[in-house]
């Protein structure tokens, strides 16, 4: 992969250490289309602001839209952006409402899109918030704090298949159906109401030989769990079709994903504009129907071992990047 192995340890407003994931790449495939020009970009998945505040200091006539949908994040972000406030809009909104929120500022388009998706690092960070399976919390999850569903509300209510079908395919979990079985007997008993409660469950419910191995027996739990209370792929399948559609010509998107699931939604939705649509049995090409992206990446792209090192949240990053070349037809 390409980029530096020195990648800056940045400080947020509280003075904290906070690593964004494969920040030099992301900065390099983003540059060609907001350089040495009044341009726009969006941060559909703001976070901290790592990524947002090295692209603004990278790019001085640059304009940023920062979306997060957590206002513990956004608060955070707006100290740490500042020195840039004149440039910056920062709205609390879910990525899929992309479109609305460029409507009301009144911008028909943006150069720049990126998607750093899943849960953020403060979100890991605060143990309160109950995504750590380490950490004994109350069964939250949720990355709005306003929003009604939590993951107690799942674990305690969702019927057995139901809850099964969540674990097998949000987080992959072979023994699923084990999990949810285990779950439902416990809540018979009293609803469960914590992290490590919820954890040890998990981890008995999973056949001991599998449990040496592969980690936490519940991290694919807490990871399906999340993503059903967040609504995280219904959202990442609008948002990067809504982001492409509003990409100017020349203006470039990058998406990390961190879950095969959000990966694929990104390989499809890229993979379906840089195809020509031309009829095969026609002999020359439609300019209607030619490549409308072009693809910056081959396949995706994942950090080096030296990344992962110094920052281990990203070892199971998938990069991958496109550039609109035509517009939509």
């Amino acid at each position: 992969m390409d980029g530096s192995d020195e990648a800056p340890q940045r400080r947020d407003a509280a003075g904290e250490v906070h690593v964004p994931v494969l920040l030099d790449r992301v900065i390099a495939l983003l540059a060609p289309a907001l350089a040495d020009r009044p341009a726009v970009a969006v941060d559909a998945t703001l976070g901290l602001g790592g990524h947002a505040e090295a692209l603004l200091e990278a790019h001085p006539q640059l304009t940023l839209v920062g979306l997060d949908r957590d206002p513990a994040a956004l608060a955070r972000s707006r100290d740490r952006l500042a020195a840039y406030a004149e440039r910056i809009h920062l709205v609390h909104a879910v990525y899929d409402r992309m479109p609305e929120v460029l409507d009301e500022l009144g911008l028909d388009g943006v150069d720049g899109v990126l998607f750093d998706l899943g849960v953020s690092s403060m979100q890991l960070d605060v143990p309160e918030r109950g995504f750590a399976y380490a950490h004994d919390a109350p069964l939250d999850m949720r990355m709005d704090q306003d929003a009604d569903l939590t993951a107690a509300k799942v674990v305690n209510t969702y019927p057995v298949r139901e809850l099964a079908r969540i674990l097998r395919q949000y987080g992959e979990e072979r023994f699923a159906l084990r999990v949810a079985q285990a779950i439902d007997r416990e809540r018979r008993v009293a609803p469960l109401q914590s992290t490590a409660q919820l954890a040890e469950l998990v981890r008995e419910a999973i056949p001991a030989a599998t449990r040496r191995r592969g980690g936490h027996p519940a991290k694919r739990t807490f990871q399906a769990l999340r993503i059903e209370v967040n609504g995280e792929l219904d959202a990442v399948r609008a948002a990067v079709p809504a982001a492409l559609e509003a990409l100017h010509v020349g203006g470039r998107i990058v998406v990390l994903a961190y879950h095969s699931l959000e990966d694929r939604i990104a390989k499809q939705a890229l993979a379906a504009l840089a195809t020509d649509t031309t009829p095969q049995d026609l002999p020359v090409q439609l300019a209607a129907a030619g490549p409308q992206l072009r693809l910056l990446t081959r396949g995706s792209e994942q950090a080096s071992a030296e990344e992962v090192e110094r920052n281990p949240r990203a070892a199971s990053v998938r990069l991958r990047a496109a550039e609109r070349i035509r517009e939509s037809a």
